[in-house]
C-alpha cells in the first residue's frame, strides 16, 4: 500500500478562458471542481491504476466534507483528521494555449493538537505501507519541519519515504534522509540558492542532496521531461507532449507513475514521464487513467550535461 499525506489539501476549481487579461471581465469557456493537494492527486492517480492507496489529510468545515465526497467516486480511501478551520479552495485559470495561472489560498491554521493528531494518524498507518508520500505546502501553524518529522516516523515504522514539497519544509525534509524527493526545476533551484542553467547544474545539486542522505532525486523539467539521480545511475527521460490543457497536478501524476512502476530505476522513470505527459493533456487537475498513459513513447537515455534549461517551465 502507498499512503499519501497532504497537510494542506484543497478544493481545486479550474476556470478555462480564451485569454487572461488583468483588469478585464472574462467569460469562462468551462469550469470544473476537483479534489486537490499534491498527496491527494498522487492517491487519485494510484487508485485509478488499482494500486492500493490511502490518503491522509486534515479536514475542516463544509469544504473538507466536499473534498472527501469528490474522492469517493474515484475510489480513494480517505483518513480524515478533523480540524476546526475550513479546508482551503484554490483557483487555476487556464488559457487556450495551456498557460496556467494559479491562485492558492494559504489554508487553515492548525492547532498544536490537530498537528499532533495528524502525526499520530501517520505513525499508525506507516507500518502498513510500502511507501509513505508526504507532499505539498504546510498550512499556517505547522512547523517547517513537519514533512521531516513525518518522514522520520514513517522510516522508523519500516516504510520507504517520498517527499514532494518546496522551500524550507523541503530542505528540512531532505535532512531526514528520505528515500526519494521530487522537486521541480524551480524548487531545486531554490534549494541550491542559485539559478540552474543546464542539466549539469541539476546533477550537481542532486548529487549534493544524495551526499546529504537523500536516496534518489527525481526532478521534473516541464517540456524537457525529467531527470533521475540515484545510487544505481542517472537518466534523462523525454517525450512528445500533445496539446497542453492544464499543467496543474502533472508533477503529482509523475510521482504516482514512478511509484506505481516500482519507485526506482529507468523503467520507473519512463512510466513517470508518461504519466506527467498524459496529465497535461487533461483539463483541470484530473489524473490520467492507465489506458491514457503510453510509456513506449518516452525516450530514456544518458544526461547531456550541457543541455540548456533556458525557458523551461517546470
Amino acid at each position: 500500500m502507498i499512503v499519501t499525506v497532504t497537510p494542506n489539501p484543497s478544493l481545486d476549481r479550474t476556470v478555462q478562458v480564451e485569454r487572461l487579461q488583468p483588469g478585464a471581465v472574462h467569460r469562462t469557456v468551462r469550469t470544473r471542481l476537483d479534489p486537490g493537494g499534491k498527496g491527494v492527486n498522487v492517491a487519485r492517480a494510484l487508485a485509478a491504476a488499482d494500486v492500493p492507496t490511502l490518503a491522509v489529510l486534515p479536514s475542516g468545515g463544509a469544504d473538507g466534507a466536499r473534498l472527501a465526497e469528490l474522492l469517493a467516486p474515484e475510489a480513494v480511501p480517505v483518513v480524515e483528521v478533523p480540524v476546526q478551520a475550513p479546508t482551503r479552495s484554490n483557483i487555476a485559470v487556464v488559457e487556450a494555449d495551456g498557460t496556467t495561472s494559479k491562485f492558492n489560498e494559504p489554508g487553515p491554521e492548525l492547532t498544536a493538537a490537530e498537528i499532533a493528531a495528524l502525526e499520530r494518524a501517520v505513525g499508525e498507518l506507516a507500518g502498513r505501507a510500502e511507501w509513505l508520500v508526504t507532499c505539498g505546502s504546510l498550512p499556517a501553524g505547522c512547523p517547517d519541519d513537519l514533512h521531516a518529522r513525518i518522514a522520520t516516523a514513517a522510516r522508523r515504522a519500516g516504510a520507504k519515504v517520498a517527499v514532494d514539497s518546496s522551500g524550507e519544509p523541503l530542505e528540512l525534509a531532505c535532512a531526514a534522509a528520505p528515500d526519494l524527493v521530487k522537486p521541480n526545476l524551480a524548487e531545486l533551484a531554490e534549494l541550491a540558492g542559485t539559478p540552474l542553467r543546464d542539466l549539469g547544474d541539476v546533477l550537481e545539486v542532486a548529487d549534493r542532496l544524495r551526499a546529504g542522505g537523500v536516496g534518489a532525486v527525481l526532478v521534473s523539467l516541464g517540456q524537457l521531461g525529467a531527470v533521475l539521480v540515484a545510487e544505481s545511475g542517472t537518466w534523462h527521460a523525454t517525450s512528445e507532449v500533445p496539446a497542453v490543457l492544464s499543467t496543474v497536478g502533472a508533477g503529482d501524476a509523475m510521482l504516482a507513475g514512478f511509484l506505481r512502476a516500482g519507485g526506482s530505476g529507468p523503467d520507473a522513470l519512463r512510466v513517470a514521464v508518461a504519466y506527467g505527459g498524459a496529465a497535461v493533456g487533461l483539463a483541470g487537475s484530473r489524473m490520467p487513467a492507465p489506458d491514457k498513459v503510453h510509456p513506449q513513447r518516452v525516450r530514456v537515455g544518458a544526461v547531456d550535461n550541457s543541455a540548456s534549461l533556458s525557458g523551461v517551465a517546470a
